[in-house]
C-alpha cells in the first residue's frame, strides 16, 4: 500500500499494511548520491515515520544500483548557505543520523548497493543493517581528502573496535560484502536475487513485535554508550516496569498460555 503522505524530494514512501514503511532515496542516475532536495526530505520523512502509530518499523533502502554515494559533488548540499545554516552545528548530515537515532521504531538499512561517505554514515546510524552480497560499503572520505561526518566516527568504533575503524576510515578502502559480515559491521549478508524478500521478511517479523518492548529497548541500547553500568541497571528496571503495565504483556501471557502466536498493539 502507498503512504497517501508524499511529498519528499527524491525519496519514495510506502506502507505495508503490516505497518512497515519504506522510505526509498530515488536518485537511481547518481547513484542516490545527495543533494540539497535530498538532504532535506529524509529527516522530515523520518519524523513523519516516527510520529505516525501505524507504522511499527522503518526500511531505508536505494533505488537502482546503489543504496547512497554520499554528498553529490555536482550538486552538492554543501555545508550551509544561509545564515541559519551555517550556525546549525548540525546541519544535514548530523539531521539525518538524529531522526534515526531520535525514532523509536526499529529502523533497517536495506544496504542494496554502494553505501559511501554520508550513505555510510546513515547505515550505520541505523538500528539494523542488511547487505546484499554484491553491495559494498566504503568511508570513502579520505579519497577526497576529508575527515568523515554522518556519526561515523560515532557509531563504526562502537560497531568493529577501534582498531577496524582505523583501518577503513584512515585508508578509505572498499569492505566487500564477506567481510562486512565477518567483522560485524552489518547484521546479515543476503543473497542479491533474494534481497529484497528477504527485507521484507525480516521487516514484517520486527513489525509483528511488541512496539513499546521495542522501543523501550532501543532508547536502552542508545544510552548504554555513556553510561555506567549502575545507571543502566536502574534505567533497564524503570523501563521493564513499563512493559509490565502494558496491555501488550498481558496479550503475551495469555498467547503463552493458549498456545498461540500474540498480536501486540502497542498499548
Amino acid at each position: 500500500m502507498t503512504d497517501p503522505t508524499q511529498g519528499y524530494p527524491h525519496l519514495h514512501v510506502t506502507t505495508t499494511e503490516a505497518g512497515v514503511r519504506t522510505i526509498t532515496l530515488d536518485r537511481p542516475e547518481r547513484l542516490n548520491a545527495v543533494n540539497p532536495a535530498l538532504a532535506g526530505s529524509l529527516p522530515r520523512a523520518m519524523r513523519d515515520a516516527a510520529r505516525d502509530d501505524e507504522v511499527r518499523v522503518v526500511v531505508i533502502t536505494g533505488a537502482g544500483r546503489g543504496f547512497c554515494a554520499g554528498l553529490d559533488l555536482s550538486e552538492p548540499a554543501g555545508l550551509g548557505t544561509t545564515r541559519g545554516e551555517k550556525l546549525d552545528p548540525y546541519y544535514w548530515v548530523g539531521r539525518w543520523v538524529q531522526s534515526i537515532t531520535q525514532c523509536d521504531k526499529p529502523v533497517i538499512a536495506a544496504i542494496n548497493g554502494a553505501a559511501a561517505g554520508a550513505g555510510f554514515g546513515l547505515a550505520l546510524a541505523c538500528d539494523i543493517r542488511l547487505l546484499a552480497a554484491g553491495a559494498i560499503c566504503t568511508a570513502g572520505y579520505a579519497r577526497r581528502g576529508l575527515s568523515p561526518d554522518a556519526g561515523v566516527t560515532w557509531f563504526l568504533p562502537r560497531l568493529i573496535g577501534q582498531a577496524r575503524a582505523m583501518d577503513i576510515v584512515l585508508t578509505g578502502r572498499d569492505i566487500a560484502a564477506d567481510e562486512a559480515g565477518r567483522i560485524g559491521l552489518v547484521s546479515a549478508v543476503l543473497p542479491d536475487m533474494e534481497f529484497q524478500e528477504q527485507v521484507a521478511r525480516y521487516a514484517a517479523m520486527l513489525a509483528g513485535g511488541p512496539p513499546i518492548a521495542l522501543a523501550l529497548s532501543k532508547r536502552l541500547l542508545l544510552a548504554s554508550a555513556s553510561a555506567t553500568l549502575d545507571a543502566q541497571l536502574r534505567e533497564e528496571l524503570v523501563h521493564i516496569k513499563q512493559c509490565f503495565a502494558s496491555a501488550d504483556v498481558k496479550e503475551a501471557m495469555q498467547a503463552f498460555r493458549e498456545k498461540r502466536a500474540p498480536v501486540f498493539r502497542g498499548a
